[in-house]
């Protein structure tokens, strides 16, 4: 099943290879497979190319998290933070604010 919604999204993407949101669902198929290097790919590409594609920020932190890259993954989840505050996406910020915590080391049990 995945495989043809990998590539329908392929299709797509021929397209319209500038559409975030193909690239996005892309980079998560891709991370749902396992892919990595495809997977990182199409995020990056996402945070060069529509940087405040927020969405992007808190799954490609959570990847390098998985990879044991924590350093990147707090700089990428500050990032998010920022573009988040610009778009006024508070959702998005308070998610992006806990995995920041968490990847720091900043858990703080509520009182």
């Amino acid at each position: 099943m995945s495989s043809t919604r990998l590539s329908k999204l392929l299709e797509f993407l021929e397209s319209d290879p500038n559409d975030p949101f193909i690239l996005y669902a892309l980079a998560t198929e891709y991370n749902a497979q396992n892919d990595k290097e495809k997977a990182y790919s199409f995020y990056l590409q996402l945070t060069d190319k529509h940087p405040d594609y927020v969405g992007t920020y808190y799954h490609l932190g959570k990847l390098y998290e998985k990879d044991e890259q924590k350093e990147k993954a707090i700089e990428i989840y500050q990032k998010g933070m920022v573009m988040a505050r610009n778009k006024r996406d508070m959702h998005a910020l308070s998610e992006l604010q806990g995995a920041y915590n968490s990847a720091a080391g900043l858990d703080y049990e509520d009182d």
